[in-house]
Parts: C-alpha cells; sequence; structure tokens
C-alpha cells in the first residue's frame, strides 16, 4: 500500500510517500518554515507525488500528526488530510506527533523520550521503548513540568535518548550520563516518522479523524482537581 504521512504539528512541514509492502520511502520533503503551513504543505505532496511518478489515486491511506502541537499547524494538517480522505475515498490515521517524533529514531535500542515545548517550563511528553524497530509506550501522553520529567527519567533508571523542540533545552540544563540527545536530523517533526507510527495504527474514515490537544487534558485536569480541593 502506498500510504502518505503528513506532519505540520511545529515549525517544520514535512510530506513523505511510504510503500509499506517494500518498506521503502519513495520521497520526502521537510521544510522548517516561518510560513503558514497551508501555504506549503499541499505544494509539497503534489511535488513528491510528481518526483515518484504518481497520482492521489496511487493513495492507498493517509497519515498526520494529530497533536500535541501548534493548533493552527494541527488544524491545517488534519483539514488538509480530512479533505483528502474524502475526495480520494481513501482511510485516513491520526498519529501521534510525539510518537512520530521517537519513530524518527526507532533505529535507537533503549528508551526514547519526545519532549515538546508547551508553554513555560511545561512540555509534552511520552516516553517509548525501541527494540530498534518497534515502539512500545512506557507512560501515557502528558503535559508536565520539566522538573517532573527530570524525575521520572531519573526513576526509569535506563539511558535516555531525547528528541523533539524541547529536548536541546532539556538536555543542556539536566545534563547527566543516562541521558543522550538525538541528532539534528532525528530532532524535529517528520512525516517519516508518522508513516513508520501509522502502519501499525487502525485506519479510520476522514470524518472520524480529529486533532488531539494534550492542552486540554491539563485543563481538565486542574479543574478536577480545584473542584475536588473545593469539596474537601
Amino acid at each position: 500500500m502506498l500510504l502518505l504521512g503528513i506532519d505540520t504539528s511545529g515549525k517544520t512541514a514535512s510530506a513523505a510517500l511510504f510503500d509499506t509492502d517494500s518498506e521503502i520511502f519513495l520521497a520526502e520533503s521537510t521544510l522548517y518554515t516561518q510560513k503558514t503551513h497551508s501555504q506549503v504543505i499541499m505544494p509539497m505532496v503534489k511535488d513528491i507525488l510528481e518526483q515518484t511518478g504518481k497520482t492521489v489515486n496511487d493513495i492507498g491511506a493517509v497519515a498526520v500528526a494529530d497533536g500535541p502541537g501548534s493548533y493552527t499547524g494541527l488544524r491545517i494538517g488534519v483539514a488538509a488530510v480530512k479533505a483528502m480522505g474524502f475526495a480520494l475515498g481513501c482511510k485516513c490515521c491520526g498519529v501521534s506527533t510525539l510518537e512520530g517524533l521517537a519513530y524518527n529514531n526507532v533505529a535507537y535500542k533503549g528508551t526514547i523520550c519526545s519532549v515538546m515545548k508547551a508553554r513555560g517550563e511545561l512540555v509534552y511528553t511520552c516516553s517509548y521503548k525501541s527494540d530498534g524497530y518497534a515502539l512500545e509506550p512506557i507512560c501515557d501522553e502528558q503535559i508536565i513540568s520539566r522538573d517532573e520529567l527530570a524525575q521520572f527519567l531519573a526513576f526509569n533508571g535506563t539511558e535516555a535518548l531525547l528528541c523533539g523542540d524541547g529536548a536541546a533545552d532539556f538536555f543542556t540544563d539536566y545534563r547527566s550520563p543516562m541521558l543522550n540527545i538525538a541528532p539534528p536530523m532525528g530532532r524535529l517533526q517528520n512525516a517519516n516518522g508518522v508513516c513508520l507510527a501509522a502502519v501499525s495504527k487502525e485506519l479510520v474514515s476522514a470524518d472520524e479523524l480529529e486533532v488531539s490537544y494534550l492542552q486540554k487534558v491539563k485543563a481538565e485536569k486542574d479543574l478536577q482537581d480545584k473542584l475536588g480541593n473545593k469539596e474537601g
């Protein structure tokens, strides 16, 4: 199956075309851009299709990073994929941005920790166990403080590879022999990781695809805690 992957969750806009049968990436394009993702992502998709001699009708499914990340960027990516799904009659797949980041570094055997900047000292994060080919989450996706993440990684007791736009600052500020940092090409969002993560996901119809905001989860939890304290 020909799988198209899209990531517009951060500063990078990225698209990739993956042949799931041969496990070969036919094309990939990533741009670190100040432009609105809506200006670049569909021309990028068109270009990789032309470069590979494929058409939209050859696409079997479309995967997209559905969050966390930039609210505007996520909405643009998910809306584009929903539109393609409806127009082409193909299935879609939403992939966690954190999981996609980790899959960019899946060749690393051990713990991979995705760290994305949220607001202030908060980060979006999730850690995964990698066997060099596939990932298994070892915790839930969270929005927590950097100090809380440092404690979690310390208690985990194993070396961890950091990736994501919050990885460099975290690596510098919490320097430890237990922490490694992904190289630049594996540190930011890339549609390759979206494709690799999507292979093991359930495909859904375009109307079922939604954006996932961890910020809302955090806000709801804080409200519940506040209400619980008042009742107590």
